[in-house]
């Protein structure tokens, strides 16, 4: 839940959901909004598929989900979940046998899709090698993959037919005594994924992982994610993310924060505010930006940086953030630090001085973080 009562527009009441775990990372409940990707090596190249988990680790991904469509791909998952940084989601379809092989392996959640699991019995399976490994489970309900009755009774997807298809999977977790699971109900329709959540909100209590399935390249789809997941979380509906992009799973990762990042819902990193640039600038605003967010992606801490071409707008959101740059005349601009002017800087040296300051207040940040953990551990 976010609250702030001096400026009440921003908060999100967060829905009310069960606290599950994935692994080591809570999903649900009061946990931070987790940022999930998925890796496109092939899964029995063990050594492609870590190296990629660990860029997305890098970049913040708290969750990685894997495909497990082979034999030869579980029989790695031992290898990848052994040596991965963040926890494991196998992604299960059609073949059951991988769900339980996975789960013998090591993963930390299975995704399995209710429209092409299989039987009960099959399910059950899957349920008790989960429940043996301390293995959670996604339901994973997707538009184009619904049960066939479902489509029979309901003529097309839509979200009548996509809750039910949950509910009915969730209900036969819920008959075997599991109960450590989240839903998605995703859809290449926006309109169609966000009225299928809004739904399904109201009548279960198990967290919700967002996302809109194929949504595209990654500028198409940044603007159709931001906008359907936008919404939903702006709602309160959410508590694990995946951006589906066709493009490197470090860019559905900082897409994701970003999105989260500008809801307030996490602070992971420099944010950074900056113009779109005009005739007024006293120096290059979106190359500085663009060179910016390049050196500043390995901090980790939550940090503000405004970077504003001239002094109409750039004293005003320097004051709203930790450290800010505002051009002026003379090929040198004005760097505030805690909302105040402080000194000049050229622009020549702008950059390097703005990075080095960025990695020093990190660096008092995770100190007192640390000690503070220190202290609440003793």
């Amino acid at each position: 839940m976010s609250h702030n009562p001096i400026r009440p527009w921003r908060s999100i009441e967060r829905r009310k959901s069960r606290k599950i775990r994935v692994g080591s990372v809570e999903v649900g409940g009061d946990a931070p909004i987790a940022v999930q990707t998925m890796t496109n090596t092939p899964t029995e190249d063990a050594a492609a598929t870590i190296a990629q988990i660990e860029r997305c680790a890098e970049a913040g991904a708290d969750i990685v989900r894997v495909s497990c469509p082979t034999v030869e791909s579980t029989a790695a998952m031992p290898e990848i979940c052994r040596n991965s940084p963040v926890p494991i989601v196998a992604d299960i379809h059609f073949h059951y046998k991988r769900g339980v092989e996975a789960a013998d392996a090591g993963a930390a959640c299975l995704r399995i899709n209710p429209g092409n699991i299989g039987s009960p019995d099959r399910v059950k399976e899957v349920v008790n090698a989960a429940r043996a490994n301390g293995c959670s489970i996604r339901i994973g309900v997707n538009g184009g993959s619904l049960e066939r009755h479902l489509l029979e009774k309901y003529g097309e997807p839509c979200p009548d037919a996509m809750v039910e298809s949950a509910l009915d999977h969730a209900r036969i977790l819920d008959d075997l005594g599991f109960h450590d699971y989240k839903i998605s109900v995703k859809a290449s329709d926006m309109f169609l994924t966000v009225a299928a959540y809004q739904q399904l909100a109201e009548v279960t209590d198990a967290p919700l992982h967002l996302g809109i399935t194929e949504a595209g390249g990654l500028r198409t789809g940044t603007v159709k994610s931001s906008i359907g997941m936008g919404n939903l979380l702006w709602m309160g509906i959410g508590d694990t993310i995946r951006v589906s992009l066709s493009a490197d799973p470090v860019e559905e990762v900082k897409v994701g924060f970003d999105m989260l990042k500008s809801l307030g819902l996490r602070t992971r990193g420099v944010n950074i505010i900056a113009c779109p640039s005009c005739a007024r600038q006293g120096f290059d605003v979106i190359k500085t930006v663009e060179t910016l967010e390049d050196r500043l992606a390995h901090i980790s801490e939550p940090i503000s940086l405004s970077i504003i071409g001239c002094v109409v707008n750039g004293p005003g959101e320097a004051a709203m953030t930790d450290l800010g740059f505002t051009g002026g005349g003379k090929e040198s601009g004005k760097m505030y630090i805690s909302g105040r002017p402080d000194h000049n800087v050229s622009n020549a040296d702008m950059v390097e001085h703005i990075v080095e300051l960025v990695e020093q207040k990190a660096e008092r940040l995770k100190a007192q973080r640390e000690e503070g953990d220190t202290i609440a551990a003793e």
